[in-house]
């Protein structure tokens, strides 16, 4: 569902609607009537007409209608020698006296099997010249409204005293859009609906992929800003008419939307508020820089500020995260205080205790920050190396470098400690970066936030870093797939699915973190008890902490295996059994196998072997990390081998699972997708590749001079 758009909050109040319907709307591509979309829409009209809606029809397709059947029998009636002869067009007020009825007639039919009645309305721009009409005109129009009659109208292209519907743009009005404009105004409407067949004003022809759609056109900024296309493939005027007929209504009062009418229940969710189509309201230059454009104003200028980073010498890039630990350091008071007044929110709101432990930076965390952003700062540098080189020609010499990916957006949930994580990342490799926090920590990666691009110096600029304060804007960030190069979200599986779903942009993530523990029945038992306290209580909101324990059934009723469950309760730990365990030791039984607790709780179960622990794995985990506890090499060497994770653990805790101690300085997230980087992503999982070819004039010409010779070189 699109979301509410605060602008047109004023949809709660609207009771009069005049909708016009496009031919393009009405029409397939092949000229004929498109009878189920007219039939969905005059179902979304009887439903409104049944809330009380006053509902008013203006419709065009008279003319294509006419067409369609003139050519029709023209060609039934022609002879073989008539066909080769050139064929002249059809005059089209002909063609709008034979199409009309028609046209009334299946309205008239599709209402009638709806249970509401319509009328037709016929009308000429000549008419509106005589004061007495329009009186009449509202007369008439109050009445049948009175009477929940739907007025249908059209101008009466027939007897027009244009010279040809489609050439003369003379008049009161000039074609069916501008009626609609006109009739908003003659009739106090309190919204008109352009239906359109795109989903609104783009700012250039919808088919080309730079085009954005506008959701709200401020004339101040879009007038000479948008690029139209073509006409209507049937119509009169098109987008170029509907804008005009638009920014008429809107300025004398009349709020318009235009929107696509081949898109399901798209009348009733612009009643509904929902951002959809492009809005036309009067005080639209007033209201703040709509929110499209700042976001998008945010995303390009990350881009720009990114490509001056790149620029820069590796010690200079050095020297910016040098300069954010210091800062991180030097404030680290007010950042642990706008951090407690989070925590406090918290607290009231009563959110659970996981989400508090992910939000709160304990003591010590500022320094074990800083000092996590040296040690990044440290490392070699990533961008520019020479990855491979090859001769591939006489004096033609390819090298494949690293480079930046671009513009990243993270989604993150609670934890403030990874805006910093990020944010380091994001300098080492080069990128601009986009973040959006959880709404609970939102002082702490404000003032987070402001302390690290304090310290980016002004040939970068601060805005190579943005902070997306609102839910709302996220929906417009993941349409701007011109400008942003990846996505990840660092939250819950409920998250991931729902941007993925929503975006053309590439995603990196992990949707959930079942990570498992499996104890062989030949493993050193005070090992597996050390590994599995630490994989469970060291953090249980991590990703990487154990969810399920699976322990070899030989081992079901001993003394070590009772410990280990002991000192798992003794630590506040729920322990649930999977359906043998439930039977074996009297557990209360899982709802799942495939559950993340990120809490202190966890599941147990009871395996054949090692290849049944595998098959365990494989059916319910998650693909994040698992982990092996055994003596026995073979059974390690089978697990290390077969598990398909994006990290496999023998004999040490899934905790280790972390951009941090696996030496990549600090992580972006883990990932369990096979594309472009898998496990705990660092700086070269924020990188790509450039290919730089150095020639002396040597051009292909058929490769009739070309000698290729695809020899290796050294990187340097």
């Amino acid at each position: 569902m699109a979301r509410a758009d605060p602008n047109r909050s004023f949809m709660k109040d609207v009771k009069r609607i005049i909708i016009k319907v496009g031919t393009a709307v009405i029409t397939r591509n092949d000229g004929r009537l498109a009878l189920g979309r007219i039939g969905a829409l005059c179902e979304q009209v009887k439903d409104l007409n049944a809330q009380g809606y006053e509902v008013i029809m203006v419709t065009s397709g008279a003319v294509g209608v006419g067409r369609q059947r003139l050519r029709y029998r023209k060609l039934v009636n022609s002879s073989f020698a008539d066909l080769q002869k050139p064929q002249n067009e059809l005059d089209g007020k002909a063609c709008a006296a034979v199409g009309q009825s028609g046209l009334m007639a299946l309205y008239d039919m599709l209402f009638t099997q709806l249970d509401v009645s319509s009328s037709q309305l016929l009308v000429t721009d000549s008419d509106f010249e005589n004061s007495n009409f329009r009186e009449r005109l509202r007369e008439t129009v109050e009445s049948l409204l009175e009477l929940r009659v739907i007025p249908i109208f059209n101008e009466n292209d027939a007897i027009s005293t244009r010279k040809a519907p489609y050439e003369d743009s003379s008049g009161i009005f000039w074609d069916n859009d501008s009626l609609a404009g006109l009739l908003a105004l003659e009739l106090k409407a309190d919204l008109l609906l352009l239906l359109s067949d795109v989903d609104g004003l783009y700012s250039g022809p919808p088919s080309e992929p730079a085009s954005k759609i506008i959701h709200t056109y401020i004339k101040e900024k879009h007038y000479h800003e948008i690029t139209f296309g073509d006409k209507s493939r049937v119509g009169r005027g098109g987008m170029t008419a509907k804008v005009q007929a638009a920014v008429w209504a809107s300025t004398g009062g009349v709020p318009v939307v235009i929107t696509s009418g081949c898109a399901s229940q798209s009348i009733v969710k612009v009643l509904q508020g929902e951002k959809i189509g492009t809005l036309f309201h009067k005080n639209a230059s007033l209201w703040e820089p709509s929110m499209d454009a700042s976001v998008r104003e945010m995303a390009v200028s990350a881009r720009d500020c990114s490509r001056r980073l790149q620029n820069l010498s590796s010690e200079e890039r050095k020297k910016i995260l040098l300069d954010v630990a210091d800062a991180l350091e030097a404030n680290e008071d007010l950042i642990k205080s706008e951090n407690e007044a989070d925590v406090a929110v918290a607290h009231e709101a009563g959110y659970e205790s996981s989400l508090i432990a992910r939000l709160t930076l304990k003591q010590g965390k500022i320094a074990s920050l800083a000092k996590s952003v040296r040690t990044l700062a440290n490392m070699e540098d990533p961008i520019n190396e020479i990855l491979k080189r090859t001769e591939v020609a006489d004096g033609l010499v390819l090298e494949k470098t690293s480079c930046p990916l671009g513009v990243l957006l993270i989604v993150f949930e609670s934890r403030p400690d990874a805006l910093v994580q990020i944010a380091s990342l994001a300098i080492r490799s080069g990128n601009g970066l986009l973040l959006k926090g959880g709404k609970e920590a939102m002082r702490s990666n404000a003032i987070l936030h402001k302390v690290i691009t304090n310290a980016i110096p002004d040939n970068v600029g601060e805005k190579l870093i943005g902070l997306v304060t609102t839910r709302d804007e996220i929906a417009d960030l993941l349409k701007l797939d011109d400008v942003i190069d990846l996505v990840i979200p660092r939250g819950s599986n409920k998250l991931v699915a729902q941007i993925k779903a929503t975006t053309k942009i590439p995603v990196l993530g992990h949707a959930d973190g079942v990570c498992h523990v499996y104890i062989d029945k030949s493993a050193d038992m005070d090992m597996a008890k050390r590994i599995v306290m630490d994989a469970k209580i060291d953090y249980p909101a991590a990703c990487n902490a154990m969810e399920t324990l699976l322990v070899h059934k030989d081992l079901a009723k001993t003394s070590e295996l009772n410990d280990i469950l002991v000192a798992l309760k003794t630590e506040g730990v729920n322990i649930y059994g999977g359906p043998v365990a439930h039977k074996i030791l009297g557990y209360p039984k899982a709802d799942s196998l495939h559950l993340e607790y990120s809490s202190m709780a966890c599941t147990v179960e009871f395996v054949d072997d090692v290849q049944s622990a595998i098959d365990h794995i494989h059916r319910y985990g998650s693909a994040h990390t698992d982990c092996v506890v055994t003596t026995d090499d073979k059974v390690a060497e089978t697990f290390l081998r077969q598990v398909d994770s994006a990290a496999v653990v023998y004999n040490a805790s899934t905790r280790f699972s972390d951009g941090a101690r696996f030496g990549l300085g600090a992580e972006v997230g883990i990932s369990t997708g096979r594309i472009h980087a898998r496990g705990p992503v660092g700086v070269e999982g924020l990188l790509t590749t450039r290919w730089l070819l150095r020639g002396k004039g040597q051009v292909v010409n058929g490769d009739k001079d070309v000698a290729y010779t695809h020899k290796t070189l050294p990187l340097h």
